[in-house]
């Protein structure tokens, strides 16, 4: 297996796909933690099809796909926040119609413009291969937005984690910090889609997480065990694919699942 991830890197593609997935891993266990903790983890979900229905736009318009998502993306997870305040529609029931109804569009749109040359399973399943050089830089970009936000807000979306009432009545502007916790979801999704599609890249931010519920003692921790299982499982799970020659997208996520369920047995058995 070393052999096949030392080989991997000689090309060119292969390293900046390798770069880009490093970025989101780190980017994904980040945000991922507040939002599994939160139980709000399947916002991810809801926004990745957004993104998938927004990139399919983008195609058809002949558009760049990132930098059109990014905006329409961002709207869907401000919109669900402001859904999920109004008593008459929970939060499960604004991501299940926002969701549905963009993967609906997105399909809908691929399915009448059959002139264009559009690729269904590299929205829905990823293409992280076809990574450009354009790309890396926008996920580089986006990246260290993400992570410098997160770093600077650190104590602030600790506090709205754990008891928002609280933080909210020692003054925290509590719905800002969760707007921005929004934003920050939307960036990694449509930057993730590229690598894992608009169907696995939930499992990126979700797994590890939950995965590191398992090791943790508090917080701190799991941010910590979280970032190390996220980016230890890309590497292995990029690198199995390409010994295998198996999808790289599925082969990241059953790598997550199996640390998953390895992290379930250790915690039983401790």
């Amino acid at each position: 297996m070393l052999s096949s991830f030392i080989e991997m890197l000689n090309y060119n593609f292969i390293l900046r796909a390798f770069l880009a997935g490093i970025i989101i891993a780190i980017c994904s266990a980040l945000i991922g933690s507040s939002l599994v903790l939160r139980k709000q983890s399947m916002i991810g979900d809801g926004l990745s099809h957004v993104a998938f229905g927004s990139a399919a736009i983008a195609t058809i318009l002949d558009l760049a796909p990132i930098e059109f998502s990014i905006p329409i993306v961002i709207i869907a997870a401000i919109l669900i926040l402001r859904l999920n305040q109004n008593s008459k529609i929970n939060g499960d029931a604004a991501i299940a119609v926002l969701s549905a109804s963009a993967l609906a569009l997105g399909t809908f749109l691929i399915s009448v413009n059959r002139g264009t040359n559009i690729d269904l399973n590299a929205y829905l399943f990823g293409s992280i291969l076809a990574i450009g050089q354009h790309d890396l830089i926008i996920c580089a970009i986006l990246g260290f937005i993400v992570v410098a936000i997160y770093l600077c807000l650190r104590r602030q979306i600790f506090a709205i984690t754990f008891d928002e009432k609280f933080a909210k009545a020692i003054g925290l502007k509590t719905e800002l910090y969760n707007t921005i916790l929004a934003i920050l979801c939307a960036l990694i999704v449509v930057v993730g889609m590229r690598m894992l599609g608009a169907l696995l890249i939930s499992s990126l931010i979700i797994f590890p997480s939950l995965s590191a519920l398992y090791l943790s003692k508090n917080y701190h921790q799991n941010i910590i065990i979280s970032l190390i299982i996220s980016v230890v499982c890309f590497i292995i799970g990029f690198t199995m694919s390409y010994a295998f020659n198996a999808p790289t997208g599925a082969t990241i996520v059953l790598t997550n699942l199996i640390m998953l369920i390895l992290c379930w047995i250790y915690n039983k058995l401790r």
